[in-house]
């Protein structure tokens, strides 16, 4: 299918050339990105310019850096957002989630948490998601309602803490997820069909990182895998992904099994789409993150 504006068009050839996907395409990348992050950490901070109408502030809290953006132009935020940015686990923060985050607090009105988790070698998928389940518990007393919000592997550990919580009772009122990681596995038959049309990702890196994540976990526990939890009591789950993707199978199933458990279900597949595309400065790009944010504004306004 054509890809429907000519950034969409640029942006995989530029991104092959560059060699975006030289972490996911050899089991040799992937260990060469994880001993490069380890011996030359990237910066995490934000930029030095995000949006005039949002503070920034952050606190160290046993090891982690969080960080809360709170919009300034409301007169109170109607809610909380604890959002878990993509990169593989092996890649830190980026300047275009930065914005992202940025845009959410300042639109909606709500104040977005954004924890610095520690990356494989050092991460694990189990700790990760209690320290993201008490960031949930405690946005919530302090801003109100509050939902997750990930990307890409952001997404894996979103969904893993919404699990948690509704096995101890909570239900969510938003659980946003952006190209997510659901199966760690890499198994879906039908990530080999989409492949060829993928420049970032691909099954051979990934399962390498999968195996440093998962730490002492099975590989199939929700905790790593949130693709093999039981969905059912889940609150209102909300999916973008593009077909260009090799994590749209994933997601797809996602949305079936969520459906078939009881769970409300929003899906904005984007045909011809690449992987993180609201992140992307794209046409399709920026519609979705204004629907993105429209979203996160309807599920947490009184």
């Amino acid at each position: 299918m054509p890809l429907p504006d000519p950034a969409s068009r640029v942006i995989p050839p530029l991104m092959r050339l560059l060699h975006f996907n030289r972490t996911f395409v050899t089991e040799q990348g992937a260990h060469e990105r994880i001993r490069e992050a380890t011996l030359r950490p990237a910066a995490y901070g934000p930029p030095r310019t995000l949006r005039r109408d949002v503070r920034l502030d952050v606190v160290h809290d046993r090891g982690w850096p969080v960080y809360t953006l709170t919009p300034t132009s409301a007169e109170r935020p109607v809610g909380g957002v604890v959002y878990a940015h993509g990169g593989g686990w092996v890649n830190e923060i980026v300047r275009q989630q930065w914005h992202l985050a940025a845009r959410v607090a300042a639109e909606a009105g709500v104040v977005v948490t954004v924890p610095i988790y520690p990356l494989v070698p050092h991460g694990t998928a189990g700790p990760t998601r209690e320290r993201v389940v008490e960031l949930v518990r405690a946005s919530a007393e302090q801003h109100g309602p509050t939902g997750v919000m990930g990307d890409s592997a952001g997404g894996q550990i979103a969904l893993s803490a919404a699990l948690a919580l509704r096995d101890e009772g909570v239900r969510l009122p938003l659980t946003l997820l952006v190209s997510p990681a659901l199966d760690l596995t890499w198994s879906n038959p039908r990530i080999p069909v989409v492949q060829p049309t993928d420049p970032w990702l691909a099954t051979p890196g990934g399962r390498v990182l999968a195996a440093a994540w998962r730490g002492d976990l099975p590989l199939t526990d929700p905790a790593v895998s949130p693709l093999f939890g039981d969905l059912t009591g889940l609150g209102p789950l909300t999916v973008f992904t593009g077909t260009r993707d090799v994590l749209n199978p994933d997601a797809l199933l996602l949305v079936d099994k969520a459906r078939t458990a009881g769970v409300e279900v929003e899906l904005h597949e984007a045909p011809g789409q690449l992987h993180v595309y609201p992140v992307l400065p794209t046409p399709p790009g920026r519609a979705a993150a204004e629907v993105l944010v429209a979203r996160v504004a309807r599920a947490l306004r009184p």
